[in-house]
């Protein structure tokens, strides 16, 4: 199957859509810390759709797995693991600057690291990115289209800035709006995000036991995505357990009714690290949890979630010798659609006009690094093929000037 990177820009774009709505369901979630809810939505993204997608569409799941050697099966976990801990602060990014600055500052380092470091790390920096060697012509143009995308992330920096200067005194749509904390753990939360991509890198063997038991090009990576998410959920299990102990509040997975001191908890609100206090005379008149309700809005967000990683290795599966380049993508469009909707939560009100400018510049920069890096992938594609088709076309054109008579003789 020929790559197609105007495919795998679409596909990355799906995927992105996904990733930038999950959180969404969340704000369904009633009287449930967010640890509760975190590890109810996360048991569906980390252990139970990777599983059943991998079984479903690729082939002997459990045999790939059992071939592919130690050293490539607990790196790609361990990646994985790395990965869970930036997952674990991705929640209080948003809890402090919101849907739409949350997962530009995040996933803008997320971006950088993961795009920029793996042909760093093997050597392939120059003459991919740079066309070194005269084989990767369109190396440039991609390399220009992830520092679009950095610059579109930085613009969106400068507008939450401006914002905080602007709403401080107001009434902001996030209660707790804290700029220099929600930067610092976004920081760390991007930073270690980015070894998701790592993982694909370690997991590359895997994909080709994948395909050599039969599995199509499109669905090669899931067996991969399989042992990354089994570290993610290694690391958000043992944090979320913990935090459940901590806050008495393991309780919630099956109660009908929530104790008086969690009652203001819920997807929209719910404290990390400890119970919520209600103000003084201000109990709760309804205790009532909804058990089913809350469940549904889980495993809406947690396959919402997986629906990413399903969608970004279809589009790396097309993006040929510039595969390192499906993280920008991945990420631009994450930030797209999470910026849209944080617009539709009305983040932004309240923000002068100019500062809305910067965030509709930003999505316009980040719009336009996506079609930049696929027309760069697209053009060495096609620079790759070149060659093939003009010996095609020269052989085609010889056998249609044999002589008949010789023909016969054949």
């Amino acid at each position: 199957m020929q790559p197609n990177p105007l495919l795998g820009v679409v596909f990355h774009w799906l995927g992105g859509l996904a990733s930038g709505s999950f959180y969404v369901p969340y704000k369904g979630v009633r009287k449930w810390s967010w640890e509760t809810f975190w590890l109810a939505g996360g048991m569906f993204s980390w252990l139970i759709c990777p599983w059943i997608g991998a079984f479903a569409l690729s082939k002997d799941l459990l045999a790939v797995l059992h071939e592919t050697s130690r050293y490539t099966f607990w790196m790609t976990y361990l990646m994985g693991a790395l990965w869970g801990l930036g997952g674990l602060t991705f929640g209080l990014t948003m809890r402090y600057l919101g849907m739409s600055l949350g997962m530009a500052i995040a996933l803008g380092y997320c971006a950088a690291f993961g795009t920029l470091i793996p042909p760093l790390v093997k050597g392939e920096f120059a003459d991919k990115l740079f066309n070194h060697s005269g084989t990767s012509v369109g190396g440039p143009i991609v390399l220009l289209g992830v520092f679009v995308c950095l610059l579109g992330i930085l613009i969106g920096g400068i507008a939450g800035v401006r914002k905080e200067k602007e709403m401080s005194g107001s009434k902001s749509a996030i209660p707790e709006f804290n700029l220099w904390k929600g930067l610092g753990i976004a920081t760390f939360s991007g930073v270690m995000s980015a070894c998701f991509s790592y993982g694909f890198q370690f997991g590359e063997p895997i994909t080709k036991i994948s395909a050599a038991h039969g599995t199509g090009p499109l669905w090669v990576g899931l067996p991969v995505i399989v042992v990354v998410l089994l570290g993610g959920l290694t690391t958000n299990f043992i944090w979320c357990v913990l935090l459940n102990i901590k806050n008495r509040t393991g309780y919630q997975y099956l109660a009908t009714h929530v104790r008086e001191e969690h009652a203001h908890h819920g997807g929209h609100g719910g404290s990390e690290h400890g119970p919520a206090t209600a103000a003084a005379g201000d109990a709760p008149a309804d205790l009532k949890i909804p058990v089913l309700g809350n469940w549904f809005f889980c495993a809406l967000a947690g396959t919402f979630w997986y629906f990413q990683f399903f969608f970004y290795q279809m589009g790396e599966s097309q993006m040929g010798n510039y595969k390192f380049s499906s993280w920008t993508l991945h990420m631009a469009s994450i930030i797209i659609f999470s910026t849209l909707w944080g617009i539709f939560f009305k983040e932004w009100r309240g923000a002068q006009p100019f500062t809305k400018k910067l965030v509709v510049l930003m999505l316009a920069l980040l719009v336009g690094s996506t079609c930049i890096i696929g027309w760069g992938n697209k053009v060495s594609a096609d620079h790759e093929a070149a060659p093939k088709i003009k010996v095609e076309s020269t052989v085609k054109a010889a056998e249609f000037n044999i002589p008949d008579a010789v023909k016969e003789n054949y």
